[in-house]
């Protein structure tokens, strides 16, 4: 360092600083306007890209928002939609339950009537029979008893007395 003050040049010094200042000047004038506008254009695309990505996160955020509304009410409607089938098998189940019911008590009405009417048949068939029957008896016991021709008279005697004509 010694060195470097011993070999001071004053003369040196001013031609140095004076090139300095003309390549100062000369930058100044030239190259740093553009610098400095570039700078400026790179600062600006820089904020609108920041600004951009700001913009994108709160949309991100806003659709985030909106699909979980989106994702709730379809949860509520699928409830909903469950909650409404449910019902509706059930009211089915309860009417077609109904409608068996009734069916079955239709069909053992049908059941008892149709018993009833057979039943009828089967007493009027019996009665048929036991009349015939007993007329078929009466006949044989009638030609046995008015095998004679007395007993004939008597039982005519007896119907005359039974009838009283006017």
């Amino acid at each position: 360092m010694d060195q470097l003050i011993n070999d001071f040049s004053p003369g040196l010094f001013i031609m140095q600083a004076l090139i300095f200042l003309v390549l100062l000047f000369i930058l100044a004038k030239f190259a740093w306007k553009p610098i400095i506008q570039s700078l400026k254009i790179r600062e600006e695309s820089i904020q609108d890209a920041l600004d951009a990505a700001e913009r994108a996160k709160q949309e991100m955020e806003r659709l985030k928002s909106d699909n979980e509304r989106l994702l709730d009410e379809a949860r509520q409607e699928r409830e909903q939609i469950l909650k409404d089938a449910r019902q509706v098998a059930n009211s089915l189940k309860e009417e077609a339950s109904l409608d068996a019911e009734k069916q079955a008590k239709r069909i053992l009405e049908d059941a008892r009537l149709a018993i009833k009417n057979e039943k009828q048949a089967a007493l009027t068939e019996v009665k048929n029979q036991v009349a015939k029957l007993s007329l078929q008896i009466t006949e044989k016991l009638l030609r046995r008893e008015l095998a004679d021709e007395k007993a004939q008279k008597e039982l005519i005697e007896d119907f005359v007395k039974d009838t009283k004509l006017n």
